[in-house]
């Protein structure tokens, strides 16, 4: 595929979107989104892909937010259908997809660039990272998620603290919050986020698969998670990679996985 705000980079089963708009701090707009939930789709499809890394290009900005001249003149029908497709698209979709995604945050992750590090799996973080939910500044609220996804992952007060002053967190408060896991200088971040795929890319890809949809359960309304962990726990027994598994454990070998 060629894209015209993304890059794509593939190695050892593991995939690395680069969000390419350097002039812009790589902000959003609605081709670069439907690019990534192309891309997103593309990779997830890709059985030889075992996890996906987004990140941004250059050393300023991981997301910089939304291309705000995009929407200043929606009226307000338009701006629900703006976060509607938004989140079908590139958020939820992020969210639920089988393949983990692991988010590598340079820099800048404002506005929608925090929702889409949000919806990731997790996220790493460079020294120099900064991230934050200004949008009340342009009287308006965050609406690819943030209001959801910033509470469960660093708490309601802390979430309505950042929401409502529209303050940034540097990456070691971003740590403490629990918005990250890990802070890296700079210069490592991509190969030190490598690494971490690397570990996931060796274990069952289906596994993997069903323990996201289990861990996700627990966040949707209506949905028992333990429930679906039983239901996933008991899917796994069918499936070729639980019989390789635990073959190669008895038979005391290195295990190889094929994703089914």
């Amino acid at each position: 595929m060629n894209y015209e705000n993304i890059l794509i980079e593939k190695q050892n089963g593991i995939s690395t979107i680069i969000i390419n708009r350097p002039a812009k701090l790589n902000a959003l707009n609605k081709a670069t989104i439907e690019e990534l939930h192309l891309a997103f789709d593309l990779e997830n499809k890709d059985k030889s892909t075992r996890a996906i890394i987004i990140t941004g290009s250059g050393e300023k900005a991981f997301v910089a937010g939304a291309d705000i001249s995009e929407f200043a003149h929606f009226s307000v029908e338009e701006g629900e259908n703006l976060a509607a497709k938004g989140q079908e698209l590139l958020f939820d979709f992020v969210e639920n997809l089988s393949t983990p995604v692991i988010a590598a945050v340079n820099g800048f992750a404002l506005g929608g660039g925090l929702e889409l590090a949000m919806s990731a799996h997790f996220r790493i973080a460079s020294d120099n990272a900064k991230m934050g939910l200004p949008e009340v500044t342009l009287g308006v609220i965050p609406g690819y998620g943030g209001t959801q996804r910033l509470p469960q992952l660093v708490g309601k007060g802390r979430a309505m603290e950042m929401i409502m002053s529209a303050m940034m967190i540097d990456a070691e408060t971003a740590k403490n919050y629990g918005l990250v896991n890990h802070i890296v200088p700079q210069a490592e971040l991509i190969e030190f986020t490598k690494g971490i795929a690397s570990k996931i890319a060796k274990n069952s890809p289906v596994a993997i698969s069903n323990a996201i949809a289990a861990v996700n359960a627990n966040y949707k309304d209506g949905v028992n998670g333990y429930a679906i962990e039983i239901q996933n726990f008991g899917k796994s027994f069918g499936t070729a990679d639980f019989k390789e598994g635990t073959t190669a454990f008895l038979e005391k070998r290195k295990v190889e996985f094929k994703g089914e």
